[in-house]
């Protein structure tokens, strides 16, 4: 077997790995690169196999940094199908089209102003390449064995968000373990990552591999928050990822107005895409820790807005009120029109609640960057920035070490991905010093042999 890393390396963003067995192909993830320019570009190189020989991909969950190239590849010549667990094909139905969307609205958007370094400025792909990609979706059952040919798939539940899972694959009797993005022992909503006990090689994120989360309670610190900006006649942006933050932060405000910790101002769920996300959520009720009936009364603490309109009207002055939009690090969508409104304002609030990937205009924020560039345009921030940091979806090093005690026997080898530098180094010197494991951060575009016994 050889194992290729085409992204998630020493980066928390295109996780894409290419598992080699045989005479077949197989890869795992097919993200997006996001963030740093130099990452990105990655996006628009020559995928480093023809997508026409991979015979098959399998998703460890629907986030873009995991899911968002698909239709590029199927776009390039790829023609097998694409596995995922039940929960990962509906997320993928309303992420993979809305990607596309934005693709094409930002490109016009770049072209009307021109301030592109492209000419014309081209979309990736279009919502109609992402609606194609759909039809190579076959969705799995988790904890089921599946045969591809001569490989066996097995998906296993991962926490981190609905439907995240992770893979295994059995092949010539040797088996490899993906994590995906590892969740969390004690999330608010999701069920804690399946035990995992035997592998002969593990593929593990590091995306807080060199950090410990804050043990402050996240709802005690957003609800000062709220407090203090609605004092001050302001109101509170908060760019959350539509998938599994914006559910999170939703759950957070239901709690602080039905305790009465906060005001009673109205909150916008400018993310239509969140709304669709949230009955994916009632759905799927099984698979996490909140009732369906739990679940609409979380989701009704928020209006929902759809129209253009609507979601401009958010952006003139007027009474406090809280908005939630996508995209969480601020790289899209329609939460950089609400910051490019109302971010010169000292009143306001910006809200962070999760991980923001170096070089995002969120990483540049929450460094004290005093202005941002947004549309081609300088935009001042005089708002008050804020991290929520105990919200994040992806275990901590703590956790990490704590979910990998389950393993009866140590794997082969470890490869350390989704994560910095900095983070994937340190989580291969903790793993080696408290499990003696071996471990390395490979590089992008490295190849390992995944030698038999």
């Amino acid at each position: 077997m050889q194992l290729s890393f085409f992204g998630g390396a020493q980066t928390v963003t295109g996780s894409r790995y290419l598992l080699e067995m045989g005479s077949r192909k197989i890869l795992v993830d097919c993200g997006l690169f996001q963030g740093v320019t130099q990452f990105r570009h990655h996006d628009r190189e020559p995928f480093p196999v023809p997508p026409s020989e991979v015979d098959a991909v399998i998703l460890t969950h629907a986030h873009i940094d995991h899911s968002g190239y698909l239709p590029l590849l199927v776009k390039n010549g790829f023609s097998g199908k694409i596995y995922c667990s039940l929960p990962t094909l509906d997320l993928c139905n309303i992420l993979l089209p809305d990607s596309g969307y934005l693709q094409e609205e930002e490109a016009k958007f770049a072209n009307r102003h021109g301030y592109s370094k492209h000419k014309p400025a081209l979309p990736l792909y279009t919502k109609e390449d992402a609606e194609k990609s759909l039809g190579y979706f076959r969705p799995l059952e988790f904890c089921k064995k599946y045969r591809i040919g001569e490989i066996r798939v097995s998906l296993f539940p991962a926490g981190h968000i609905l439907g995240a899972s992770f893979v295994q694959i059995q092949f010539a009797g040797q088996t490899v373990l993906f994590s995906g993005d590892l969740g969390r022992p004690h999330d608010p909503i999701m069920l804690p990552p399946t035990e995992m006990h035997n592998t002969d090689f593990l593929i593990l994120e590091s995306t807080y591999g060199d950090r410990l989360h804050d043990p402050e309670d996240p709802l005690d610190k957003l609800g000062e928050i709220v407090r203090k900006t609605s004092t001050n006649g302001g109101s509170v942006i908060i760019p959350a990822f539509a998938v599994g933050r914006a559910q999170d932060v939703l759950y957070l405000l239901y709690q602080l107005k039905k305790s009465g910790k906060i005001p009673d101002l109205p909150v916008y769920l400018d993310s239509p895409m969140a709304k669709n996300a949230t009955d994916i959520f009632r759905k799927y009720a099984h698979l996490h820790r909140l009732p369906a009936v739990l679940c609409q009364k979380v989701c009704d603490v928020a209006t929902c807005i759809n129209s253009r309109e609507e979601s401009k009207a958010l952006d003139t002055p007027g009474a406090p009120k809280i908005i939630i939009s996508a995209s969480g690090m601020l790289e899209g969508g329609r939460v950089l029109h609400h910051v490019r409104a109302l971010a010169p304002d000292a009143a306001n609030a910006i809200v962070f609640t999760g991980y923001q990937a170096m070089g995002t205009r969120g990483a540049e924020l929450i460094a004290g960057k005093k202005s941002i560039r947004i549309f081609g345009g300088d935009v001042p921030v005089n708002a008050s920035v804020y991290v929520l940091h105990n919200m994040s979806a992806h275990a901590d090093y703590a956790e990490i070490l704590q979910w990998l005690a389950h393993f009866r026997h140590p794997p082969r080898r470890v490869f350390i991905t989704h994560g910095e530098p900095a983070a994937a180094l340190s989580l291969c010197e903790k793993i080696t010093d408290s499990l003696h494991w071996q471990c390395i951060a490979p590089k992008f575009l490295q190849t390992e042999k995944l030698d038999a016994h």
